[in-house]
């Protein structure tokens, strides 16, 4: 569903594990539900709610991917004449899943300079326009922008992946035109909840902006952050959501890094944190907090890649994390009302017609039926990274 056309949301799916949260303080007891199904587990954490008028109760959808990247390969794939590309098919087996959120965010970790700077992929990404096409058929509507592949192609090549993210109704985050831009900070109001929107990454990959330009990319810097979240606040935005680049790559823990830029991030008064670059799932949890309208926060350390060539154990798998916020206007009280999660995986080979990347959900009650195509190491692998996923996500 696209942010812009404000269609309605879906009221209920079958995520691959479910999570509710009904209290706003958090402070209930727990009891936990563990289901074991055939393709894998579900776990379920409940706490009872507090009742609201169900009359005065709004609600938002939000769906998050992690890094949408695009090496040689797909590039080579996604070719259908001399100078033109289709990455749609990518896209065509989670589209569904994608488009159920209010508002649906990835992080694109390759940049759109055109093709008079030759498409690559690693290390120096730029990739044809068409990516963003695909995107937009895909359900997404804001799209991360502030990771160590931004300034890939210079100042041009962030100006100009901007200006085509723009050019398709889509949203950019983390990334700016001017300094006029980078200082607004965005507010997205929709259906009664006022959303603040950052972004950082932890470096350029050696690449640095001249000191008159550094307002291109936003780098963590927590005196910067700090601002901007106090700034997001006295545009009386009712949760503050903040995107970061980092972590170890492959790595599946945080590391010290990370915990501490999250904490003082939920200390300025940021509510929901989601992350990714280490190219692999990490944990998520709720943390205390002070600041903010919500008792606790939620942090997803690495949402891992969302698609890529990256093909080995961890890597070629991904999720599509959502999260149901609701807000009691009368009250002007806030609640994660529920959090889901769909595992996904990416095949790569002949689907029968062409050479083919596609993302599958991994969870198989999602699928009704194996491709033709799938070999038996493609269903043992789907199988694995589906297991693979939903150990690392809640471990403690």
């Amino acid at each position: 569903m696209s942010y812009f056309s404000f269609l309605s949301w879906v009221n209920s799916f079958s995520p691959a594990f479910f999570i509710s949260i009904m209290n706003t303080k958090f402070t209930l007891s727990l009891f936990v539900l563990i289901t074991i199904l055939a393709s894998g587990f579900q776990l379920g954490i409940r706490i009872p709610s507090i009742s609201h008028d169900q009359n005065s109760v709004v609600s938002l959808k939000l769906s998050f991917v992690g890094d949408i990247m695009c090496h040689t390969p797909q590039i080579e794939y996604a070719k259908v004449g001399i100078d033109s590309f289709d990455f749609r098919n990518v896209f065509k087996e989670i589209k569904e899943y994608l488009s159920k959120a209010d508002i649906t965010f990835g992080n694109l970790e390759t940049v759109t300079a055109g093709k008079t700077k030759k498409y690559s992929g690693y290390p120096l990404f730029n990739t044809p326009d068409e990516l963003l096409d695909a995107l937009k058929y895909a359900g997404f509507d804001i799209l991360f922008t502030s990771n160590n592949h931004s300034l890939d192609r210079g100042n041009d090549g962030v100006i100009r992946t901007i200006q085509e993210i723009r050019k398709r109704n889509l949203i950019n985050v983390g990334t700016y035109i001017s300094k006029e831009e980078r200082d607004s900070l965005l507010v997205i109001d929709l259906k009664g909840i006022k959303l603040g929107i950052l972004s950082y990454t932890y470096g350029l990959n050696g690449n640095y902006l001249q000191k008159s330009k550094n307002f291109m990319v936003n780098l963590i810097d927590t005196s910067l952050i700090k601002n901007d979240v106090a700034r997001i606040m006295e545009k009386k935005a009712d949760l503050i959501l903040v995107y970061f680049h980092f972590g170890d790559e492959y790595s599946r823990t945080p590391s010290k890094f990370q915990n501490e830029v999250v904490d003082k991030t939920f200390k300025y008064g940021a509510d929901v944190v989601i992350g990714s670059h280490p190219h692999v799932i990490q944990p998520m949890k709720f943390t205390d907090k002070i600041n903010g309208k919500l008792g606790q926060g939620f942090i997803a350390y690495s949402v891992g890649n969302f698609i890529s060539n990256q093909r080995w154990r961890y890597s070629d798998a991904g999720v599509i994390l959502n999260l149901e916020i609701k807000k009691n206007i009368d009250k002007d009280s806030l609640w994660i009302n529920e959090i889901s999660a769909i595992p996904t995986w990416v095949f790569k080979g002949y689907t029968g017609i062409q050479n083919e990347f596609v993302i599958f959900p991994s969870d198989t009650t999602l699928i009704k039926s194996f491709p033709e195509y799938f070999s038996k190491t493609d269903k043992e692998k789907l199988l694995e990274s589906y297991n693979d996923t939903m150990e690392i996500l809640f471990k403690k």
